[in-house]
């Protein structure tokens, strides 16, 4: 038996206010990274420069394709007075979660050359794998000509593509973990060094847990960030093309703080509540089904809430109450979010031989069937009496025969 129920999901507003005021962002995105879909965007398939939000890419291809204790050697890279780095020196040694903390925070460029160089033996080779992993993902608006994030008319993604690629990327707990950090300390390398997260976001406000930002003339400002709250909720955002660093951060907060503010929780299953009602053999009940436990679900404005039944159309008693006999679903855009075990509210009673022949003919049939089956016995009973009365006479008479030949004695001789 299966049975669907639906359940509106009642929204809740930031305070009342409206979607965030994004004129100074050239393309934005905010979308809930639990499964992609879009809160809210502007021009969010429009090519751009994206800057060192490229180094997302590169630190995905590391995390694919090497060790955190792995040790790579620096390249002869030659970075510019104003580049990020972290000022490896040509041949120096460093472990790739050291290198990826260098990458992720100070946005090193003398970082990203070595991971390519360390990954794929060459930075022109690092690049093809770049653009081969990006098209596997489905990230179509996207290409790369370097794994820095230096303009290049070749280096340019979406806002679309970037939380694509984010959210693909915080569901790897080493990844996640690092971008929510205010600093690191590299502890390999020729020397130790300190970096600072040039998000300065995630010291800032605790809900803000990631993830790059990026800079060049082309790009103007660029931040993907990404938020959660104590209910769980996770939004991940992207703001491209920004003035300044001020209007950079001011968007992502507003798209954050709209983001999470789209969910509550909601009641989906209460243990209290009769999920289904299912029949009894040979009894004209009904046993009642609960959830073995409450569920409550996260949802978002407009989202549906569903709940979906599977039990045997027929108990058979006795059970026990708490007995485990289905599952019931909680379904959320149609997508199963949880499950639990279906179980009896109360103890379900059997059926003894007479109840199942009651409830299987009706009360008329039973009582004729009663009816035949004694004058049966009746006229069984009776038919034996008279063969025993037939057999007890002859019986009888024969004994009667042997005694009256022993008392006239033998028969005369001649």
């Amino acid at each position: 038996m299966a049975a669907l129920a639906l359940a509106m999901a009642v929204p809740v507003s930031a305070g009342g206010q409206g979607p965030p005021d994004l004129r100074q962002a050239a393309s934005a995105i905010l979308v809930d990274a639990r499964d992609g879909s879009v809160i809210l965007q502007k021009a969010a398939d429009t090519r751009r420069a994206i800057a060192s939000t490229t180094k997302l890419m590169t630190a995905l291809l590391v995390l694919e394709r090497a060790r955190p204790e792995d040790v790579f050697t620096a390249t002869g890279y030659r970075p510019l007075p104003v580049e990020s780095k972290i000022n490896l020196r040509e041949g120096e040694r460093m472990r790739v979660d050291d290198l990826l903390e260098g990458l992720l925070l100070e946005s090193a460029n003398d970082a990203a050359v070595t991971i390519a160089a360390g990954v794929a033996g060459s930075e022109a080779a690092f690049v093809r794998e770049m653009n081969e992993r990006a098209r596997e993902l489905g990230l179509d608006g996207t290409s790369y000509a370097n794994p820095i994030g230096l303009d290049d008319p070749l280096n340019y993604s979406t806002a679309r593509d970037l939380a694509a690629l984010a959210r693909r990327l915080l569901r790897n707990g080493r990844f996640a973990k690092l971008v929510d950090q205010p600093s690191a300390v590299l502890e390999s390398g020729a020397r130790r060094r300190i970096v600072d997260n040039r998000n300065d976001l995630i010291a800032r406000y605790p809900f803000v847990d990631g993830v790059k930002t990026g800079h060049t003339r082309s790009a103007g400002y660029v931040l993907v960030g990404a938020a959660d709250n104590r209910l769980g909720a996770k939004v991940v955002s992207v703001v491209l093309g920004e003035p300044g660093e001020r209007s950079r951060d001011v968007d992502t907060l507003a798209l954050l703080r709209h983001g999470l503010a789209q969910f509550r929780t909601v009641k989906a299953l209460s243990s209290r509540r009769v999920a289904a009602r299912t029949a009894v053999a040979h009894r004209d009940e009904r046993a009642e089904l609960v959830p073995s436990r409450d569920v409550s679900v996260l949802v978002r404005r407009g989202e549906r809430t569903a709940t979906r039944v599977d039990a045997p159309a027929v108990l058979h008693g006795e059970l026990a109450a708490g007995t485990r006999v289905g599952r019931v679903s909680v379904l959320r855009g149609g997508r199963v979010v949880e499950r639990v075990p279906l179980v009896t509210a109360a103890e379900v009673q059997g059926a003894g031989p007479l109840r199942v022949v009651v409830h299987d003919l009706g009360l008329p049939l039973t009582l004729l069937l009663v009816v035949v089956i004694v004058s049966l016995v009746t006229f069984m009973a009776n038919l034996i009496r008279r063969r025993q009365r037939a057999r007890d006479r002859a019986d009888r008479h024969r004994a009667r025969a042997r005694a009256q030949a022993t008392a006239d004695g033998p028969p005369p001789t001649t």
